[in-house]
């Protein structure tokens, strides 16, 4: 319908995460109107696309911005691209980008089960639809993948180290299915977190982005990590880069829900109709 009224200065909206929807982007910028993705399948997709459609955004003046696809509400994306613009580079990344599974094993301490506390964040809305884009770290390879190519790397999606700790079984089936297999693997999920705290340690899901490699996984981390503090839902994103090498620069704050990422589209919007 945009493209059919042809009205000037329209800003298509997609906070679905819907594949489909996202095959319309290139028509849209084509007929200048500018995109708003929460979707996070345009940037993640294979390099060529992802290219494609900040091409045609420059050509067709027009915008595609994506600031939500990583820390919801957090100025992440825009302000790796201030350093960029202002001459910096990014030299290493370091990163909690899931408030989902922060949530989770901050929460978790044994008193209940652990797909307890995964079907809390659910019903609290942190998670994607399918929780296991989440606890499968893919969701996170997505994020640190789209911040490597904002930082000017060309990476795909095999490219990313992703160190699960899911059983395979629980990647099987429905959703339900996949609580029913967490709760077979209750006793797999007390030991991590045992292991963890007999060493004084605690449990976070890390993306890391270094020399133009990157990974994610669980980590254990002590009381002195960066990381260590991060409550809740949070996420934090630090920024090594030649100005920023030994102290980084620091993004950090709430990193899910409806209310932190309608802010952050919101932003974009204004973003978008200023420029």
């Amino acid at each position: 319908l945009i493209i059919e009224k042809n009205l000037r200065n329209s800003i298509f909206v997609d906070v679905t995460a819907n594949a489909e929807v996202v095959e319309v982007y290139p028509r849209l910028l084509q007929k200048a109107v500018s995109v708003i993705a929460c979707n996070k399948i345009a940037a993640s997709s294979a390099f060529e696309n992802y290219q494609k459609l900040k091409d045609l955004a420059r050509e067709y003046s027009a915008n595609f911005l994506f600031e939500t696809n990583v820390g919801a509400g957090l100025p992440v994306i825009n302000t790796l691209n201030d350093l960029l613009r202002s001459g910096d580079k990014i030299n290493r990344i370091e990163a909690v980008l899931s408030g989902t599974l922060n949530f989770v094993f901050n929460n978790y301490d044994g008193s209940r089960s652990f797909s307890s506390v995964v079907r809390q964040a659910q019903t609290e809305g942190y998670t994607e639809p399918d929780p296991r884009l989440d606890l499968s770290g893919t969701d996170v390879a997505r994020k640190i993948l789209i911040l490597a190519r904002e930082a000017g790397f060309k990476l795909e999606m095999p490219d990313i180290e992703n160190v699960g700790f899911l059983p395979e079984s629980c990647l099987q089936g429905s959703v339900e299915d996949f609580y029913a297999e967490m709760e077979k693997h209750e006793n797999y999920f007390r030991e991590l977190l045992e292991n963890a705290k007999n060493q004084g340690l605690s449990l976070k899901y890390i993306a890391s982005f270094d020399n133009g490699k990157a990974s994610v996984g669980l980590q254990s981390i002590d009381a002195a990590h960066n990381f260590a503090n991060l409550s809740g839902k949070d996420n934090a994103v630090l920024f090594y880069t030649n100005r920023y090498a030994d102290l980084p620069l620091v993004v950090k704050g709430a990193g899910a829900g409806a209310d932190v990422t309608a802010a952050g589209v919101f932003a974009d919007i204004i973003r978008a109709a200023r420029i």
